[in-house]
């Protein structure tokens, strides 16, 4: 008998917690989301294995999905050298596979990699329609990348710099608005991806869809 009662005084103890997680996930819903808003940045992007280089992204505001959480899809783009020591461990590799008898000093000169990327953010806005509204949240990207460079074009080094990676992303910034439907924004944009690590600040102008009362 003493077990069942401790049996019935769990579940009155658990009982609430699925109650409340489905509470949470019945905020989330499509009718939050609608095109809300334009936007392009431009800023530097500092990466692990090239040098900084000068990018640009545009982003679709889709709405809300849940209060104070939106969805945001970005485009982004930009085209860097790979660092000295990257070259140099391209020509350490390549090297190697020489036989020894062969006394050859392989330089492959300069070698970029241009990064086209494609992005989906959930964004925390504790402040949806304030004049400045903060935000943060995670994401998820693919990236489409093109080596180049004289001495590797046509080779088996130029093929497996072309390549399709996906990333992880943590952003954070602000925006302020400028008029009713225009609004400066800054944004800091870490991002993983199998074969790059970036760093990104932008900062840019976004158009705002009016859609009545709201700003």
């Amino acid at each position: 008998m003493n077990a069942c009662i401790r049996l019935s005084l769990a579940l009155l103890v658990a009982a609430p917690a699925p109650l409340a997680g489905q509470s949470f996930l019945e905020q989330f819903s499509y009718e939050g989301l609608r095109l809300s808003g334009v936007g392009f940045e431009v800023g530097v992007v500092v990466s692990n294995r090239l040098t900084t280089s000068v990018g640009g992204a545009m982003s679709v505001d889709v709405g809300l999905i849940a209060p104070k959480i939106r969805v945001l899809l970005g485009a982004s783009y930009f085209k860097a050298d790979f660092k000295d020591e990257e070259i140099s461990e391209f020509e350490r590799q390549l090297e190697s596979v020489l036989p020894d008898t062969l006394d050859i000093t392989i330089d492959l000169g300069t070698i970029t990699w241009a990064d086209l990327g494609f992005s989906r953010d959930l964004q925390y806005v504790p402040h949806p329609d304030g004049r400045i509204r903060p935000y943060a949240g995670p994401g998820v990207a693919v990236h489409f990348r093109d080596g180049d460079g004289p001495a590797i074009d046509g080779t088996f080094v130029e093929a497996a710099l072309d390549m399709v990676d996906a990333g992880l992303v943590a952003s954070t910034g602000f925006e302020v608005l400028l008029a009713r439907t225009l609004m400066f924004t800054a944004a800091a944009r870490g991002e993983l991806t199998t074969e790059l690590i970036t760093f990104t600040a932008r900062a840019g102008l976004t158009y705002r869809i009016p859609y009545g009362g709201g700003g």
